[in-house]
């Protein structure tokens, strides 16, 4: 795979952007942004694309945690 030129990574970033733009209107609600889902996978490597949706995950994870929202799942044990 041969690295991308600076104009294919400012598509690549321009529609990962728009993507998540979307999914910041419409509270994660992947199926109402399939269509920028689609231009996000067909502007980036694959490899960014897997990147770039564990670091949203990160981002979200961590905006929760900082503004004390995160609650974590109740597990009990069991002996």
């Amino acid at each position: 795979m041969a690295a991308p030129t600076m104009k294919e990574r400012q598509v690549c970033w321009g529609a990962r952007d728009e993507f998540w733009k979307c999914l910041d209107e419409h509270a994660d609600d992947a199926s109402r942004c399939q269509a920028l889902r689609r231009s996000f996978e067909a502007s980036c490597p694959q490899q960014w694309i897997k990147y770039f949706d564990k670091r949203r995950d990160y981002l979200k994870f961590k905006e929760k945690f900082e503004a004390g929202q995160f609650q974590p799942p109740n597990t009990s044990a069991k002996s």
